[in-house]
C-alpha cells in the first residue's frame, strides 16, 4: 500500500511539474533569446562593415550632439574685414552681497552677413578661423539706430 502511495505521488508531481516550466528550462530560453539578439547585432555590424568595404555609405548610426553654444550680444567693432568683435553683456548675483552685478565679454566672430556697429547679433561657436576666431555671426536680429 505504500509503494501505491508513494508511485501515484511521483505520477501526480510529474504530471505537475510537466505543467510549470522548471527553472533549468527558464534559464535556457532566456540564454537562447540573448544569444538570438547577440547574432542579430553581430549579424547586422557585419553586413554595414561588408558594405563599407564595397564601397557604400555603410548607413551607420551616428551620435547626435548637443546644440553649440550660442549668445547674443552686440558689435563693438568692424574694424576688420570679415570679423566683427561682438560684445556680450550678463548679469551674474554676487556670491556674498546678493547683488547682481554686470559682467561683459568680447568675441571675435566671423562675420559674412555684413553687421555694422551697433547691431544686435547672434553668435554660434564654431572650429578655430584664426588665432583668435572661434564665433561666427549666424543672424543680425536688430540693426543699430542711425
Amino acid at each position: 500500500m505504500a509503494k501505491k502511495n508513494t508511485e501515484e505521488q511521483e505520477i501526480q508531481a510529474d504530471e505537475a511539474a510537466a505543467g510549470e516550466p522548471s527553472v533549468v528550462d527558464s534559464v535556457i530560453d532566456t540564454v537562447s533569446a540573448a544569444a538570438e539578439t547577440v547574432a542579430e547585432v553581430v549579424t547586422s555590424g557585419a553586413a554595414v562593415i561588408a558594405d563599407v568595404i564595397a564601397g557604400g555609405t555603410g548607413d551607420v548610426p551616428t551620435k547626435k550632439f548637443g546644440k553649440r553654444a550660442e549668445k547674443i550680444g552686440v558689435v563693438a567693432s568692424d574694424k576688420m574685414m570679415k570679423t566683427v568683435v561682438v560684445r556680450v553683456d550678463r548679469l551674474i548675483k554676487h556670491p556674498i552681497y546678493r547683488k547682481y552685478v554686470r559682467k561683459r565679454k568680447k568675441f571675435m566672430a566671423h562675420d559674412e552677413m555684413g553687421a555694422k556697429i551697433g547691431d544686435k547679433v547672434r553668435i554660434v561657436e564654431t572650429r578655430p578661423m584664426s588665432a583668435h576666431k572661434r564665433w561666427r555671426v549666424v543672424e543680425i536680429i536688430q540693426k543699430a539706430e542711425l
